[in-house]
């Protein structure tokens, strides 16, 4: 073996190697830029030290190798600093970028709901298209169904319970998306309940009931799902268009900011559950608890618009 040329060929390598196992912060992409460099050099050490030991030459690389290996481990081990890294710059960062979608889905959401609520009101059409009975009462009365909804079972309790279910709904949304239809008709279905409710306790004249219940937690959980369908139908727009990329890389790195945004919003809709669980119910009086709701909805629109603006920025003016 040549090891001069051996050398030669691989220096750029180790040089960037050791400059990534001393540098105080690594990217993700970094991160993993280390460990592939690791291991080929680890390969290229042990090809070497079988071939043509050369002293000088594996002291060090030996030395480099440490290094590094101190640095992966060390990395690995921070596993709170990655979970924080996630927060403050992945996760929001994701959600950033995706706007464009998930707005035109509120956009659009926040359309039927309206156009529900206003056609359902005594219009026997709406009624008969719909299916509802002449007679509902027992929903929008007071201490109604819809009311009681809220308050029949132990608060921490249904706050795990609505945390499962709208986790569901924004998985559904998120992950059916990559088809398309059936992420249109899930959130189709859920903004025709939320229309029909509206409408209906429009009718009854309760209109300060419906809004005193629904927006406390109801703001920051529409916004989760209206993100997690926006970010699904991106995935499933990627299958058709996928730009400059093959389809194949498109899709994976859709498909990863997807799982991004999924895992963040597990924590958003843990929020909107203990909002629905403990204040939408509190008997606190309305503009309290629609206080509260609006200041959950207002951090995450300032967290996504804030810190995940400028993460996205700043990763964006990495690449090259």
């Amino acid at each position: 073996m040549d090891v001069d040329a051996y050398a030669y060929a691989h220096r750029r390598d180790w040089e960037r190697l050791d400059r990534l196992a001393r540098s105080r912060r690594l990217t993700g992409a970094e991160s993993d830029e280390l460990v592939a460099l690791y291991r080929r050099t680890s390969q290229q050490v042990a090809r070497l030290q079988v071939q043509s030991p050369e002293a000088g030459l594996l002291a060090g690389l030996s030395t480099v190798l440490a290094r590094s290996r101190a640095r992966i481990l060390g990395s690995r081990s921070d596993a709170w600093a990655e979970i924080g890294r996630f927060f403050t710059h992945r996760f929001p960062a994701e959600v950033y970028r995706a706007r464009w979608w998930w707005l035109g889905v509120t956009v659009v959401f926040l359309g039927v709901v309206v156009g529900l609520a206003i056609w359902v009101p005594g219009s026997g059409t709406a009624h008969r298209a719909l299916g509802l009975p002449s007679d509902t009462g027992d929903l929008t009365d007071p201490g109604g169904k819809f009311e009681t909804y809220y308050s029949e079972h132990p608060h921490d309790a249904f706050a795990a319970q609505v945390w499962t279910n709208n986790a569901w709904v924004a998985a559904g949304a998120l992950f059916t998306g990559a088809l398309i239809l059936p992420a249109v008709y899930m959130l189709f279905m859920n903004a025709l309940n939320l229309g029909v409710s509206a409408g209906l306790m429009a009718q009854a004249g309760r209109l300060d009931s419906f809004f005193g219940f629904i927006l406390p937690h109801g703001m920051l959980e529409l916004t989760a799902i209206f993100v997690a369908g926006g970010a699904g139908l991106q995935l499933g727009w990627t299958l058709i268009d996928p730009g400059r990329a093959s389809r194949a890389r498109a899709l994976a790195q859709r498909g990863r900011a997807a799982a991004t945004i999924a895992l963040g919003l597990a924590g958003v809709l843990l929020i909107s559950g203990l909002i629905e669980g403990f204040v939408t119910p509190s008997g606190w009086p309305a503009p309290v608890r629609i206080g509260i709701g609006a200041l959950a909805e207002v951090a995450f629109l300032s967290y996504v618009f804030g810190p995940g603006r400028w993460a996205a920025q700043a990763e964006a003016a990495r690449r090259p």
